[in-house]
């Protein structure tokens, strides 16, 4: 497996966020498309149905790429990893991480990362609402 330079290798992860990103976006406008803006408006099924969907997809890449071993290019993995999945939603990724956590039996890490990744989530939220409320 070749090492890609730093800059192929952000162009890799750059191209597979737009796919991935705009696959986001088709999803939300599909599912409101089919279920109607106000069902869509009182519940957020987008999201759940991409993290879902995303989650399951990074398993499965994941898996894959551990299948493949040193068959497996790095441009694969950047473009469909961090790329088109971190694009798609980085639910995933934190998904992936957490049971990479739980594999190795460090449950306090996990447990750790999930409650500061939910609280710091909310609260840096709150606060830059705050923040742009009280500016204007």
């Amino acid at each position: 497996m070749s090492t890609l330079s730093p800059l192929a290798a952000t162009l890799h992860v750059a191209i597979g966020g737009g796919i991935g990103a705009a696959m986001r976006y088709q999803t939300g406008r599909a599912m409101t498309q089919w279920l109607g803006a106000p069902i869509m408006g009182a519940f957020p099924f987008a999201t759940l149905a991409v993290n879902a969907i995303g989650s399951l997809l990074m398993g499965l890449l994941a898996g894959w790429l551990v299948r493949s071993g040193a068959d497996t290019s790095e441009q694969t993995r950047l473009l469909l990893g961090a790329g088109v999945l971190g694009g798609f939603t980085t639910f995933s990724a934190f998904s992936l991480e957490m049971v990479m956590l739980i594999e190795r039996g460090q449950y306090l890490f996990a447990t750790l990362y999930a409650v500061l990744s939910f609280a710091l989530g909310i609260t840096g939220l709150m606060v830059g609402l705050a923040v742009m409320r009280m500016a204007g």
